[in-house]
């Protein structure tokens, strides 16, 4: 049988290099772990640590194609984050001028969650352990 250890990291395409770096860097709190400029590709790679474990690869490309997120598109459907206290979470991401949805409770785990968009409208969860 196949023994997988964990997820290693996950790989965002970003319309907006800066924006995006500051958003996960700057909002969510990511650290830097290595920045790469490719200048045979015109794109950035940015390897982001969160509680220093490797967890998101941020990428640029010149004009990358848009990819549909909603309704239900077919593909990744969100990233989801852990949060030790819910309420405190959305109200710092609220102050921040993030939009955020009401917080709701899983019906199979009554554990309570909420969504954001990152700024290229990728769906990010936090989940209330």
């Amino acid at each position: 049988m196949l023994q997988l250890n964990k997820v290693h990291h996950i790989a965002i395409i970003c319309s907006d290099y800066s924006r995006s770096k500051r958003f996960y860097t700057e909002i969510l709190g990511l650290t830097i772990l290595q920045e790469i400029y490719r200048e045979e590709r015109d794109s950035y790679k940015l390897d982001l640590a969160l509680n220093g474990d490797y967890i998101v690869e941020l990428f640029s490309f010149p004009n990358p194609s848009e990819r549909p997120s909603r309704p239900e598109a077919c593909g990744l459907r969100h990233l989801a984050f852990e949060v030790n206290d819910i309420e405190k979470t959305r109200d710092f991401l609220v102050q921040k001028d993030i939009a955020s949805e009401e917080i709701r409770k899983d019906e199979f785990t009554s554990k309570r969650f909420f969504f954001i968009a990152d700024p290229d409208g990728l769906p990010l969860e936090f989940y209330e352990i």
